[in-house]
């Protein structure tokens, strides 16, 4: 079986990647960053998602010697010119809880009305070897910030998003769901059938390094 590595600490963001994982129809051994220990702490310094999430692929992938999944997310609110974005989970303060971080972005569209509360949430997904980044996929759901949080599942910005033909918020919707019509699995999907890809090209390599 194959091992993969997701290169984050968030128990969330592991908790929804095993369960999309989980019903991929690729035979993985999913690990994340706490199942090492002593590594240092993940690099996040890049100037948007793509390359952040190439830079956590790449550590966790020559940290532990195994083939690594990293992610880069956040939401971009139109009526504040794209922010949060690559700053999102650090929106309040470097240390700053989700709810803190909602409170700020509530804040912030006070006096905006609903009909211009677009946004959307956008995730970029790398896979990466301990020698190099194999490729990045990329996934977006389109939606609105409602007037206050509604719902208790999720994490993050879920209870202030609500996604395009839905008039739940992602904290409000099943997992099932979530996980379905998400920016991370849509991401997922594609870095999948790159992942797919990958696998087998290295198997039939092994297969003629034996013949």
């Amino acid at each position: 079986m194959n091992e993969l590595v997701l290169a984050t600490n968030n128990k969330d963001k592991v908790r929804e990647f095993r369960e999309m994982l989980r019903h991929s129809g690729l035979e993985l051994s999913v690990l994340c960053l706490a199942d090492f220990h002593g590594l240092p702490p993940v690099p996040e310094n890049g100037r948007t998602f793509s390359e952040n999430a190439a830079k956590k692929a790449l550590f966790a992938a020559q940290a532990t010697g195994k083939l690594a999944l990293g992610d880069d997310s956040g939401i971009e609110v139109d009526a504040l010119a794209g922010r949060p974005g690559i700053h999102s989970a650090r929106f309040a303060g470097e240390r700053a809880t989700g709810k803190e971080n909602n409170e700020k972005l509530l804040a912030l569209l006070r006096d905006v009305t609903e009909r211009r509360r677009q946004a959307r949430f956008a995730c970029f997904i790398a896979l990466a070897n301990p020698e190099n980044i194999i490729d990045i996929a990329e996934g977006n759901c389109a939606g609105t910030i409602v007037m206050k949080p509604r719902g208790s599942g999720g994490f993050g910005y879920d209870p202030l998003f609500q996604p395009l033909e839905y008039h739940k918020t992602f904290a409000e919707l099943s997992p099932s769901i979530k996980n379905r019509i998400s920016h991370r699995a849509r991401a997922l999907e594609k870095a999948l059938m790159m992942l797919e890809k990958y696998l087998y090209k290295a198997g039939a390599e092994c297969a003629e390094d034996r013949d």
